[in-house]
């Protein structure tokens, strides 16, 4: 067991820019209401409202409530008011104090737009949201906002540098694959595997057509290492081989990507009724030719695609319609706050994501039981 700072207490880091003649709400008390009850299924200000209201005792447990529940308005406001790089910041000091290192992780960085987040009316475009997911704990642990999907490119190297990531392998999809993010990463002590595809076209056709090359002739004169894995279910079987090199000498612009040290092939055959398909994605790696390594890391980005997945799905992210100032980035948090805390509660049989929520809205006790574990600073997960 191990006591740390309540959860609170990097919510009082934050600035609170509301006129103080005029709050009648405390800041951390706003932000630990809207924790909880977007824990307990809320998915909008107005929900919150509603379900605070409905538990007010269970409320007053924790928090001084001299004027009752703050109201949506107010709820809405304080969001679209807090600085998000503050709030990150609040986030990322309480990850560091819940995890433990995260030394050989594989940190997974990907992009999700906030669809609800376009205002068309006043040719306002979606925000883009890139995040970086820590598999060993299968958490969020940083995000940064970039106007577009483009702007990749830039918000990666601001997101790295926020992160504490040495010793850990990180992964990106072919968006990712530039050579100002290879030396982010290198800079940061740790390694890479990112994918690579057309938007370095040359590079791309270079490696695609060596290793398509090396797989028809089983790597004839190339040392090569070579994993394979099965998964059979549900009427469907796949196969995913794994090949990696170092075997790059030849590669006329391996000097300009920092400590690259090999290439690899991840081959993916799907089988279901009776349709056999075939998928080739193709790397670049910092990661000598350890096929085992490769596979994992290849295997584990896919972590931070199954995030934003549930946070479509079971937060119903782009359903929401919040778009003044702030309001998306912080909402955004605001809901990989408490994805953290529903993926690290232990339940005595094992419970999805949506059965936790659904859980936390209609059982006092077993909400009660995540409010002391995340607030009063008990376990480290």
């Amino acid at each position: 067991m191990v006591k740390r700072k309540m959860l609170t207490h990097y919510f009082g880091l934050i600035t609170d820019q509301r006129q103080s003649t005029k709050i009648k709400h405390k800041l951390t008390s706003i932000l630990f209401i809207a924790v909880v009850a977007t824990l307990a299924n809320c998915d909008s200000c107005v929900a919150i409202e509603d379900f605070a209201n409905d538990r007010i005792d269970f409320f007053k447990k924790y928090l001084t409530l001299p004027y009752g529940i703050p109201s949506h308005d107010t709820l809405q406001r304080v969001f679209e008011w807090i600085d998000p790089k503050e709030f990150r910041s609040s986030f990322m000091k309480w990850i560091e104090e819940i995890s433990a290192s995260l030394n050989g992780s594989v940190i997974a960085i990907d992009g999700k737009t906030i669809c609800g987040a376009r205002n068309t009316a006043e040719e306002k475009s979606a925000i883009h949201i890139v995040s970086a997911w820590a598999s060993k704990y299968r958490i969020v642990i940083g995000q940064v906002k970039t106007a577009e999907k483009s702007n990749e490119i830039t918000a990666i190297p601001e997101l790295l540098k926020l992160l504490d990531i040495n010793g850990c392998i990180v992964t990106t999809d072919a968006m990712g694959c530039q050579k100002n993010i290879v030396k982010a990463i290198v800079d940061k002590n740790s390694d890479y595997v990112l994918a690579l595809k057309g938007n370095q076209k040359l590079f791309y056709e270079e490696v695609k057509e060596y290793l398509d090359d090396a797989v028809e002739t089983d790597f004839k004169d190339i040392p090569y290492n070579y994993t394979k894995t099965v998964d059979k279910g549900h009427g469907r079987n796949e196969e995913r081989e794994y090949y990696i090199t170092e075997n790059i000498n030849w590669l006329s612009t391996r000097s300009e990507w920092k400590n690259l040290k090999s290439i690899g092939i991840a081959i993916r055959k799907s089988e279901e009724k009776g349709k056999i398909t075939v998928e080739k994605r193709y790397y670049i790696s910092s990661l000598p030719a350890d096929a085992v390594k490769f596979s994992n890391a290849v295997r584990k980005h896919w972590g931070i695609e199954s995030m934003h997945w549930v946070l479509d799905v079971v937060f119903n992210e782009d359903s929401n319609r919040t778009r003044k100032e702030h309001s998306p980035e912080n909402l955004s948090l605001l809901r990989k706050f408490a994805l953290n805390i529903l993926r690290n509660i232990e339940t005595e049989k094992p419970m999805t994501g949506p059965r936790k929520r659904a859980k936390a809205m209609t059982n006092e006790d077993f909400l009660d039981s995540i409010v002391k574990h995340t607030f009063l600073g008990v376990v480290q997960i």
